[in-house]
C-alpha cells in the first residue's frame, strides 16, 4: 500500500524506541510506529494489509508528517494486526499506548479511544511475552559474547559431523522440514483425539505453534527413541536427521556469525570489545524485564524510564560501563521475579472484546 493512502488513514502516529524510554544516545535513531485503518475493501474483500515498514524515503507523502521523510524505521500497522498483537501482549505494541503525550505525533479521536482502552488489554501473557522477548535479547548477548571471546575459524563441514558428501549426505533443510511437517502432523492429530477440557484444547492446538518449534530447534537427543516409535523411523535414518540437524545448525551459527562480523558498526564493535558483551541487547534485556515485572505487579506500563528513574542505570548497561557478571546476575534476578511476581491481570484478552473495540475505531473514523 502505498504511503499516501496509509498516512490519509493513520489514527496514531507516536515516536518509539530509545527516545521514548529516555535511553538514547547520540547515535539513537529515530523511530516511529503507528496505527492505520485500511480502506472498506481490505475488510470486505479479498484484499490484505497487516503493515507498512518500507518506502517513507522514496514514495511522495500526503505533506502532513515530514518527520516521516527521512526515517530509517518506521512501522504502521493496520488496525486488526495491531490489535491482535495486543491481545498476544507484544511488548513493542503495548508501548505504543502508553508513551507520554508529547511523543505522540498525531493522534484522531479513533486513536484517543484506542488508547483509552489500554489498561483492558494488559493481561497474564505479559509474563510470557516481556519475559520471551528479553529472552531472546539475552541470547543474542551470549551468542555474540562467545563470538567475542572465540570466534569461529572455519565454515563447519559435513565431515565434522561423521558426514560424506559422497556416501553418507546430510539431508537438506527441504527433507528435514518435511519429516517435522509430518512429526507435526502426528502430534496435532494424537491431540485432536484427547477430551481436553476446552481451554486446554485451545492451548495445545492453537497458541502453541508447534510446527515452528520443531522445525527451528534440533530434536534432543533424549527424544530421538520416542520419535523413532512414533514415526516408524528406521535407526539409520534418525541417526541421519540427528547429525544433519546438528550440522545445519552449525552452518546457521557460522552464517549468523559472518553476518554480524560484516554488518555490525565500528562504534558497536569498539564497544563490544571494551566491556565484553553486546551492552546495547542487555540494555534492552533489563529494560523488558523491568516493565514487565512492573505491569504484572503494578497493571500499568511505564515507558518513559527517566520518570520512574532507572533510565541512567540502563545507560550504563548500554555505554558498557557494567561489568557483565554483575549485569548477567541482574537478568537472572529478573526472570526469576517475573515467574513469581503476583499478579490480578486477567488470563488473556478476549477476542470478542477486541473485536467490538476495531468494529468501534471503524465506526468513530468514519473512513470509507
Amino acid at each position: 500500500m502505498d504511503r499516501i493512502t496509509v498516512e490519509s488513514r493513520l489514527i496514531l502516529l507516536t515516536l518509539a524506541g530509545s527516545q521514548a524510554y529516555g535511553t538514547a544516545t547520540p547515535e539513537s535513531d529515530f523511530d516511529y510506529k503507528g496505527v492505520f485503518i485500511a480502506p472498506k475493501e481490505y475488510y470486505l474483500g479479498f484484499k490484505t494489509i497487516e503493515q507498512k515498514d518500507t518506502g517513507w524515503d522514496t514514495e511522495p507523502g500526503t505533506g502532513l508528517y515530514p518527520i516521516l521523510d527521512t526515517v530509517k524505521d518506521c512501522t504502521i500497522y493496520e488496525m486488526r494486526k495491531f490489535l491482535s498483537l495486543v491481545g498476544n501482549n507484544n511488548p513493542n505494541i503495548l508501548e505504543t499506548l502508553w508513551m507520554d503525550k508529547e511523543f505522540y505525533s498525531y493522534l484522531s479521536p479513533a486513536g484517543e479511544k484506542l488508547i483509552s482502552y489500554r489498561a483492558a488489554f494488559l493481561s497474564k501473557k505479559v509474563r510470557t511475552s516481556f519475559a520471551g522477548y528479553a529472552y531472546a535479547q539475552i541470547k543474542r548477548v551470549e551468542s555474540h559474547r562467545k563470538w567475542l571471546l572465540k570466534p569461529p575459524s572455519r565454515k563447519p563441514i559435513p565431515q565434522d559431523f561423521g558426514l560424506d558428501d559422497e556416501n553418507y549426505k546430510p539431508l537438506n533443510k527441504a527433507e528435514i522440514n518435511a519429516f517435522m511437517e509430518f512429526l507435526y502432523m502426528l502430534v496435532r492429530d494424537c491431540i485432536e483425539f484427547l477430551e481436553p477440557a476446552d481451554e486446554l484444547r485451545n492451548l495445545l492446538l492453537e497458541k502453541i505453534d508447534y510446527k515452528g518449534i520443531l522445525k527451528q530447534r534440533e530434536l534432543p537427543e533424549e527424544l530421538l527413541p520416542r520419535v523413532q516409535e512414533y514415526t516408524r523411523g528406521t535407526n539409520d535414518f534418525i541417526q541421519l536427521l540427528h547429525v544433519s540437524q546438528a550440522y545445519r545448525h552449525a552452518i546457521a551459527q557460522w552464517e549468523a556469525y559472518q553476518k554480524w562480523s560484516r554488518e555490525r558498526n565500528l562504534n558497536r564493535k569498539a564497544l563490544e570489545s571494551k566491556c565484553g558483551y553486546d551492552s546495547k541487547h542487555m540494555a534492552h534485556c533489563i529494560r523488558l524485564l523491568r516493565m514487565g515485572i512492573e505491569i504484572l505487579r503494578d497493571g500499568l506500563l511505564h515507558v518513559n524510564r527517566k520518570k520512574v528513574g532507572d533510565s541512567e542505570y540502563l545507560l550504563s548497561i548500554r555505554n558498557g560501563d557494567v561489568a557483565y557478571e554483575e549485569v548477567k546476575q541482574i537478568a537472572e534476578d529478573l526472570f526469576e521475579e517475573i515467574k513469581t511476581v503476583k499478579t490480578s491481570l486477567p488470563e488473556y484478552v478476549d477476542q470478542e472484546f477486541l473485536n467490538q473495540i476495531c468494529v468501534e475505531l471503524v465506526e468513530i473514523a468514519g473512513l470509507k
